[in-house]
């Protein structure tokens, strides 16, 4: 809890001394979905989205938040590597992954109310009318476990190989494929490979409760927490090994 109300306070300072950064993220990716919106609405002419907008609409948010969270990680480990304390973290007694696995929480506090400011927009620029039940909190839990798990198997390459940015700006356009397409709709052995890949279980959940009006269904939700929980543990496995290896290497502290 000490560690949590640390990071707390340093993520909410961070977020008011540079609150010129955040209006320009929220200003931005409102502006790129809705230039896409504009141009898919020449090209289709006079032809009603329907709710396919409403789903677009969360696959596209929910795409901006986990870029967020996967970014989190590795890009706090490259730029405490660059100012030469990354290896004061791992001298902690809390422990680097949990260091970090908190420090993301708490971003995440920050980063909700950001995504809800520009799902806002978004809505109110595209007419869009979408449903906010207590229920989707949890495909929410499930996707951002998928998240934190990726996440920090990207910090694990930040930690061996510590520059990273190519790597996630393609890693990142693969996370738009898996978030966007409704994977759910598949049929036959197709579905259940799609169920397969990171967070696709949480994220049709959340479009089928959000833009489509549906109820919680019992099995996809274990298939999305199963999921989630998955991916989470690979991450923390690579990371903890990644962590074991640059110290075996000595190469922790170096840049």
């Amino acid at each position: 809890m000490k560690l949590l109300l640390a990071e707390l306070k340093r993520s909410w300072t961070m977020l008011r001394r540079y609150g010129a950064e955040t209006i320009g993220g929220i200003v931005a990716t409102t502006v790129v979905f809705y230039g896409l919106f504009l141009s898919a609405k020449y090209v289709a002419g006079e032809v009603q989205f329907g709710d396919r907008l409403d789903a677009i609409v969360v696959g596209y948010v929910l795409w901006s938040l986990v870029l967020f969270i996967v970014g989190d990680i590795s890009g706090g480990l490259q730029q405490e590597a660059q100012t030469g304390t990354l290896e004061q973290l791992f001298l902690s007694p809390f422990g680097a992954p949990r260091i970090f696995v908190t420090r993301a929480l708490a971003g995440l506090t920050t980063q909700l109310l950001i995504n809800a400011t520009i799902l806002l927009i978004i809505s109110l620029l595209t007419g869009t009318r979408l449903a906010f039940p207590i229920a989707l909190m949890l495909p929410l839990v499930a996707v951002l476990l998928g998240a934190y798990g990726l996440a920090l198997a990207m910090g694990s390459l930040a930690l061996l190989l510590k520059r990273v940015q190519q790597v996630l700006g393609v890693f990142n356009f693969g996370l738009l494929f898996v978030l966007t397409v409704p994977v759910e709709s598949w049929a036959g052995s197709a579905k259940w490979l799609g169920m397969l890949l990171p967070m696709t279980p949480g994220a049709g959940m959340l479009r089928a409760l959000m833009a489509q009006g549906r109820s919680l269904d019992g099995l996809q939700l274990t298939i999305a927490f199963l999921n989630g929980a998955g991916y989470f543990a690979i991450g923390l496995s690579l990371f903890c090994w990644a962590e074991r290896e640059v110290k075996r290497r000595g190469k922790l502290s170096g840049y």
